[in-house]
């Protein structure tokens, strides 16, 4: 083990016995906008994340790396990893909010200095590439993160108010379900019970292209006695089947407290360039792979790459009902 891997075993270790949960945001208070994967140069996306910021009541601060571009991130590691040290370290700043994934989180992994961030709790969110932060901080610091929209996302009504729930209030988060249907015939957003039954754990997951790419580094994710969430989007069946068995050949299905599948929009086969002649979709996949589990497994819960989106704290207590297709929180998030 080189010595840069004990340290961040170490930390994990030391973490492990404590949740750290940050201060809920106030109207007025200050938010750091950083972005740690793709860049974002164009000027009208920059003013969309203020307008975004400012109808949330807050202030705003940037990362002075925000708006640079080297290639397809948002400037080099060590620019991306000094804008996030900055927002956790400058008193001012209250909560740090990506403005949006794409691509680049995981080469950051390594440099972030976690004793800092620590030291310095407050509220982080994002999702999709940013999958990676989540794991790495709140695993190496005990720290809670949102997973939940980017300052970029489009914040239907739904989006907005479960966000708001998450970083404006003290009181847990309850019952979370996906928005009402119009139409039960045919809803927007289907879910289905793959194993029925109630769990309890603390929750852990995000985007499992992140979390299968992370396995094998001192970063992957930790699943044993969680309730897990994995979500994806544009993945096809094959491609969703491969990362879901590098999952259960790894181990991180087997000690598990239950398993929500996200909506996972646009994971079925391309017409235009199909993998296979004869394929399987997304549902039989889960069906495949989930569906001899011993615990609880539901899917398309409203998690990560969907307009209707619902912000989960990672590390706080919930509880799941898979016949219902209902999770709980049963955990205040912040302090």
């Amino acid at each position: 083990m080189t010595a840069a891997a004990a340290r961040l075993h170490a930390q994990r270790s030391t973490m492990a016995a404590t949740l750290i949960r940050p201060k809920a945001l106030n109207p007025g208070d200050t938010v750091a906008l950083i972005t740690p994967s793709t860049y974002v140069s164009d000027p009208e996306r920059l003013e969309l994340a203020q307008r975004t910021v400012d109808f949330l009541g807050l202030k705003l601060k940037m990362g002075k790396n925000v708006g640079k571009r080297t290639g397809y991130l948002g400037g080099s590691v060590e620019e991306r990893v000094a804008d996030l040290h900055w927002a956790f370290s400058d008193p001012e700043v209250k909560a740090v909010f990506a403005m949006r994934g794409g691509y680049g989180s995981a080469q950051i992994l390594d440099k972030i200095d976690f004793d800092l961030i620590r030291r310095n709790p407050k509220i982080f969110t994002g999702y999709s590439d940013i999958t990676a932060m989540h794991l790495a901080i709140h695993q190496h610091t005990g720290l809670v993160t949102f997973h939940g929209p980017t300052t970029l996302s489009r914040f239907s009504d739904y989006t907005l108010n479960h966000f708001k729930r998450a970083i404006f209030n003290t009181a847990p988060l309850g019952k979370l379900t996906n928005p009402d249907e119009a139409r039960e015939i045919r809803p927007r957003h289907v879910t289905r019970t793959i194993r029925p039954g109630t769990a309890r754990g603390r929750l852990t997951g995000g985007n499992l292209t992140l979390i299968s790419t992370t396995m094998g580094t001192p970063f992957e994710i930790q699943t044993d006695g969680k309730l897990l969430f994995l979500e994806d989007v544009d993945e096809q069946p094959y491609s969703m089947d491969r990362m879901l068995t590098q999952l259960r050949l790894a181990g991180k299905f087997r000690n598990i407290a239950g398993l929500i599948i996200g909506e996972c929009a646009g994971c079925v086969p391309r017409d235009y360039k199909p993998s296979f002649e004869s394929t399987f979709s997304l549902g039989e996949v889960l069906q495949n792979i989930l569906g001899g589990l011993n615990v609880p497994v539901m899917s398309g819960l409203t998690i990560g790459h969907t307009e209707d989106q619902l912000t989960l704290p990672l590390g706080v207590m919930a509880a799941m009902d898979a016949g219902k297709l209902e999770l709980t929180i049963e955990e205040s998030a912040t302090v």
